[in-house]
């Protein structure tokens, strides 16, 4: 991003050795710069990716958000996917596309993705924001609580074809994703990230239960960390008083980490 003017936009795909292609749409400001990681079968075009996108350009940070492989417009197969997956993208995103100090804002899923990248770039990461944030869904939500008829589908078949109320097309479930999944749960012991952190739950989220917040805040080193509970919120806390409360909470967390003339 080196010498592109404060507020450029870029719509881009970034190439990856192994073939893969990964869609992104980029602005050029100031640090912090912020990086939006989309939940589960979302993308890049969500109302909160889009609020934030504004926002940053109100602010002059530069921002970035993409989309996983399988997700939205980048190569691959939804079904293909997996926790580690899609962490490895955001990873590869951090690295090649931005620079100096980010704060990741994980929305679901992405709360997930966004410790996982944390955890391997810590050097990289200012701050973190979740929202719905739902690290060990694929064991604690899915696999605990999908019931026998879920569990001998992937047994059997290795995959589950789950009813979405959030789209027509039924949401593969697949074996590799639990599989993998249990490789990266990280609410089973301290997770080791020390920068500020700051959650937002729905306490009438039907999807994440709000206490996995308080878990994920009590698994976390850092003692900046700070949880606020909507409680009328639902899961994706996309209506207008959800994004303004998104974006204020992000504008404030920049400007605690903005470096300031001593």
């Amino acid at each position: 991003m080196t010498g592109n003017p404060a507020g450029r936009k870029e719509t881009g795909v970034l190439d990856r050795a192994d073939g893969a292609r990964i869609a992104y749409n980029r602005t050029a400001g100031k640090a912090p710069g912020v990086l939006f990681l989309p939940g589960f079968r979302s993308d890049m075009t969500g109302d909160k990716a889009l609020a934030l996108e504004s926002s940053c350009s109100t602010t002059g940070h530069a921002y970035l958000r993409f989309d996983y492989t399988g997700h939205g417009e980048s190569s691959g197969e939804f079904a293909d996917g997996t926790i580690g997956d899609w962490a490895e993208d955001a990873i590869f995103v951090l690295d090649e596309l931005t620079e100096g100090p980010q704060v990741l804002v994980g929305s679901s899923m992405g709360g997930w993705v966004m410790l996982l990248v944390a955890l391997a770039r810590p050097e990289r990461i200012a701050g973190l924001v979740g929202i719905a944030a739902a690290p060990d869904f694929t064991e604690d939500l899915m696999w605990e609580t999908g019931g026998a008829a879920f569990r001998h589908a992937l047994e059997t078949e290795g995959v589950f074809h789950e009813p979405s109320e959030y789209s027509e097309e039924p949401t593969p479930i697949t074996m590799k994703l639990i599989e993998d999944g249990r490789r990266h749960l990280l609410l089973r012991k301290p997770i080791p990230l020390t920068c500020p952190v700051r959650l937002i739950h729905g306490m009438a989220d039907p999807d994440v239960p709000w206490a996995t917040s308080q878990r994920l805040a009590a698994a976390l080193a850092s003692t900046d960390v700070e949880i606020t509970f909507v409680k009328s919120g639902d899961h994706r806390l996309s209506g207008a008083r959800d994004l303004a409360r998104l974006t204020r909470a992000v504008g404030a967390l920049l400007a605690e980490l903005e470096p300031h003339p001593s």
